[in-house]
């Protein structure tokens, strides 16, 4: 488990929400889930990103699903509430909606109804830090259009606004360059296909996907990556070639619905994605279907 002084480090798995038939959400599979995955190893589960398709839920389904995350953590496992919205005011609200619930840390996204400046950018992350609760960047510009650079995080961390950054860039290098400008901020690997790379730029955190299907062996794979010891680096590259095939969904547009899939063929609740997301066309579900019967039928867990 992390230490109470740094809840948002370890392995923060992005929860999928499962779905009754009619669409409404499953909140006792939930917490069924995030019960599994606080057994399974991981360190925390972060409720709310995009793969626990946040942007179609109401503001109700969207309170309950944190505390319930709260409600089904045992002590010492986290929950880092994503308060990913159009408006600071907005993004504020939720942080201290979570504060309230009693979640341990949040994951912030930048505004993004337009490729907003740096200004506009440092003033969004000071309001979501009034909540109080340790604020972790999230980092996509693939998404939002707006690009959290080492200048700019450097200087959202050295005023106290920010702990870390979700890197989903998957451009590894940056993690040398905001080390240098920001000795202190914590990188988080924020795609599950540049785990061991970032893990060995020094980051001290995964915001993660796969672990939802199997929580053990990616885990595993996480303290091989991140331990420093070149022992542990070379155990590591095989399990890393072994699970990249599906590692690289988590970086791709249907990785919500190729999670889930993943989910359900191990036996897990994946289920269905709430619209606009339908289901997997043919070839994609069968690769996916192909890729994690692989993995399956190699033992991992």
């Amino acid at each position: 488990m992390t230490s109470p002084a740094t809840p948002w480090r370890g392995v923060h798995v992005a929860t999928p929400l499962p779905f009754h038939a009619d669409l409404s959400v499953d909140y006792d599979a939930f917490a069924e889930h995030v019960r599994f995955l606080a057994a399974g190893g991981c360190d925390g589960v972060a409720p709310n990103g995009s793969l626990g398709e946040y942007q179609t839920l109401t503001p109700e389904e969207r309170a309950r699903v944190v505390e319930t995350a709260v409600a089904a953590a045992p002590d010492g496992f986290g929950v880092m509430a994503g308060v990913g919205a159009y408006g600071a005011l907005e993004a504020r609200r939720w942080a201290e909606q979570a504060a309230q619930a009693g979640a341990t840390s949040v994951l912030s996204l930048p505004p993004n109804t337009y490729r907003a400046e740096r200004e506009a950018v440092v003033q969004h992350y000071r309001e979501v830090a009034k909540a109080g609760l340790p604020v972790v960047a999230y980092n996509n510009p693939i998404d939002t259009k707006v690009d959290l650079t080492p200048e700019l995080l450097a200087e959202l961390f050295d005023e106290g606004t920010i702990v870390g950054v979700k890197e989903f860039t998957g451009d590894v290098r940056r993690a040398y360059r905001i080390s240098e400008l920001a000795p202190g901020l914590d990188i988080l690997v924020g795609a599950d296909d540049v785990l061991l790379e970032l893990g060995m730029a020094g980051a001290v955190g995964w915001i993660a996907g796969y672990p939802n299907m199997i929580p053990r062996s990616t885990v595993e794979l996480y303290r091989l990556a991140t331990s420093g010891d070149p022992a542990d680096l070379a155990r590591a590259l095989p399990v890393y070639r072994d699970l990249h095939p599906l590692l690289r969904w988590d970086s791709r547009t249907e990785f919500v619905q190729s999670i889930k899939l993943s989910m359900d063929l191990a036996g897990l609740r994946g289920g269905a994605c709430r619209p606009p997301r339908l289901a997997l066309s043919a070839e994609p579900a069968a690769q996916v279907t192909a890729e994690t019967e692989a993995v399956l039928a190699k033992g991992y867990q």
